[in-house]
Formats: structure tokens, C-alpha cells, sequence
């Protein structure tokens, strides 16, 4: 078990030194020292960062993620987030599992949690784990109600839920039209109204919008109102759509500062097939290489495969550019059915 939390680089002097009276001098002084060997001896790399946990066999020096400013909010985030649906997490008969998955997410590094007001008992069980290591995690979640009574009430069910007082990031969920866009941003009675109230009084600190369809609405939205963060495919075989969201929205963003997080980014494996991807190290490694995208967020279905994914995070690097040209053109004639959600309703 462990009984340190992994941290970043440039905290990890002052948080053991802070934890000290609860690890005791000598641990912290082990952990101080063997820190600063790495760092002499050039082991701690530019995307590759360690930090020290103590556990109940000794210290342990772990790799850490990579991390990336998230947008214009002052946040830094590792580069994977836990994603809350098509998962245990977003199943009522698999709790344990769930559970489970999110403390190991929360043992191996991972600060962001997105979940959804509709992603069955997702929030609940986030709910059950985050709040015991509130201050040091990112909660995300989000409603499709864009109506200012609607969003209110999912948003005070969903604070209920994650057992918080508040939450990091509220995002505006599916939107697919135009005429969406107009509901949400009326200023007397759309969603908008709420979440500017729920700002005021400390229930929510960002706002986003997110979107599998078009990235024209998403682009709409962005440029009638100073959205913090949105949360759209990113995925080779995105590329081949006639409106791809990395061409016609990620520029915007990354221009606006918007922060971006990149889901869909295997297709929920689809993309894993014979001659296609090798696996989730060029999946993430293409969605994570494309400029202005801040984090990406990714289900597990179990621990071993969450335990896959943060290791491909931890040696991410950005990827060069043949390797980007030969993962898009191997994505090339599988486009259409590894984009099935752009047809979601």
C-alpha cells in the first residue's frame, strides 16, 4: 500500500518536507536524498519525471507521468485522465471493480476523473473514493441539460453524487447544433446563467463544452463564449472524417487557450485491429502530438489494462512526424467505422 502520493517534480521537496512529522525526518531525509541523486545523475528526464513513494516495503522511486498546462485555467495535469463510461465505472453490478479501478488509478498518478450526470452509477462511485484525496484531484463531469432549471438540478444531484462540494470542471455535454448553442447561451434562461451563478458561488470553478458530432458547433460555441476547456474525438482515423476535429476545431482552441481533452482516442479499440494500430502507445501517442491538446482521457476495463495505459503515459513522447504520416495512413480505409460516433444521438 502506499502511503505517499506520487507527486510532481517541482513539489516533491516541499511536500516531503511538509509530510514530515507524519513520515518521520529520517524517511523524508531518505526521500530528499535519493531524489536529489536522480536528478544529479540525469535519470530524471524532461517527460519522464520521478518522485518517491513511501510504501510498506520502503521508498520506492516511480516514474511519473508527463504534465501539460490545462489551457488558460493555472492547472497542470499529467497527461491521462480516467475516463467514467463504457467501463465497470459506469456499470451498477460491477462496483467492486469500479472501485477498485479508481483507487488504482489514484495509486499509479492519475488526477483527472471525468464522469457524466449520465453515465449510470459512475459519479456515485467516484463519489465513494475522491473525496478522502479531494484536494489533490481534478474532477470533471457534465450534463445535457441546457436549460438553466434542467442544468441546476443535475448539477445539484451531481455534487450530491461525487460527494463534493464542489466541482473543477462542468462541461455542457453532446452539443450537436446550432440551435443547442442558442439554449444554452440565452442569457435569461439557458444553462449558461447557471453555471455562471454555480461560479459565484465556489460550486464550480471551469466550464466547458464537448461534442462527438461537428466540430463547427463545438467552434461556434467557443467563439460566442470564453469556454475553459473542451472535450472532443481525437484519433487518426478522425482525420479522414470530411470535417475532422483536429483541422477544424484544435487550432481554435489551442489559439483561445481553450484546453482540450482529447477522448475516443482508440475508438474504444476498434482501432486495434490487424494492420491497422499497433496499440495504445500510437493511439495516444498521435492524439497526445497534436498541438493544443492538454490531457486525454481513457477507460479501463480492468486494472491490468489501466496499468497498460500509464505506462504508455509515462514513456509518451512526442511522436515524430513519419510515424504521425504512417498512423494516418494506416487509419485511411478504416475511417468510417472507427468514427461511429459521429452518428450518436
Amino acid at each position: 500500500m502506499v502511503k505517499y502520493c506520487q507527486t510532481r517534480r517541482n513539489f516533491l521537496l516541499t511536500a516531503l518536507s511538509a509530510t514530515g512529522g507524519a513520515l518521520g525526518a529520517s524517511a523524508c531525509q531518505q526521500a530528499v536524498t535519493q531524489f536529489q541523486q536522480a536528478q544529479s545523475s540525469g535519470s530524471v528526464a524532461a517527460t519522464q519525471e520521478t518522485a518517491v513513494a513511501i510504501t510498506d516495503d520502503g521508498l520506492d522511486q516511480i516514474t511519473v507521468m508527463p504534465e501539460r498546462p490545462f489551457g488558460a485555467t493555472g492547472l497542470t495535469l499529467p497527461v491521462l485522465g480516467l475516463g467514467g463510461s463504457a467501463s465497470p465505472l459506469s456499470r451498477a453490478n460491477e462496483e467492486a471493480e469500479a472501485i477498485a479501478i479508481i483507487q488504482k488509478a489514484l495509486d499509479l498518478g492519475i488526477r483527472y476523473f471525468d464522469t457524466a450526470a449520465s453515465y449510470g452509477p459512475s459519479e456515485t462511485f467516484l463519489g465513494k473514493v475522491l473525496p478522502a484525496y479531494r484536494s489533490e484531484v481534478v474532477i470533471a463531469t457534465k450534463t445535457r441539460r441546457f436549460d438553466y432549471d434542467g442544468a441546476w438540478r443535475d448539477l445539484e444531484q451531481s455534487l450530491q453524487r461525487l460527494n463534493t462540494d464542489r466541482l473543477d470542471l462542468w462541461q455542457f455535454h453532446g452539443l450537436a447544433a446550432d440551435r443547442e448553442i442558442d439554449t444554452l447561451l440565452n442569457p435569461q434562461t439557458g444553462a449558461i446563467k447557471a453555471a455562471q451563478e454555480a461560479q459565484a458561488q465556489g460550486l464550480v470553478r471551469h466550464v466547458g463544452v464537448t461534442g462527438h458530432h461537428s466540430p463547427d458547433v463545438i467552434a461556434t460555441a467557443l467563439q460566442r463564449y470564453s469556454f475553459d476547456a473542451t472535450l472532443v474525438p481525437v484519433n487518426a482515423a478522425d482525420k479522414h472524417t470530411p470535417r475532422p476535429f483536429t483541422t477544424h476545431l484544435l487550432p481554435i482552441a489551442h489559439q483561445q487557450n481553450v484546453a482540450v481533452i482529447a477522448m475516443k482516442v482508440p475508438a474504444y479499440g476498434r482501432l486495434f485491429q490487424p494492420g491497422v494500430l499497433s496499440g495504445m502507445s500510437e493511439a495516444m501517442g498521435y492524439a497526445l502530438s497534436q498541438p493544443g491538446v492538454s490531457t486525454c482521457i481513457i477507460a479501463a476495463e480492468n486494472i491490468a489494462q489501466l496499468e497498460e495505459n500509464v505506462a504508455v503515459a509515462q514513456a509518451w513522447q512526442p511522436m515524430p512526424a513519419d510515424l504521425m504520416a504512417s498512423v494516418e495512413q494506416r487509419t485511411a480505409a478504416v475511417w468510417q467505422e472507427n468514427s461511429f460516433f459521429r452518428r450518436w444521438t
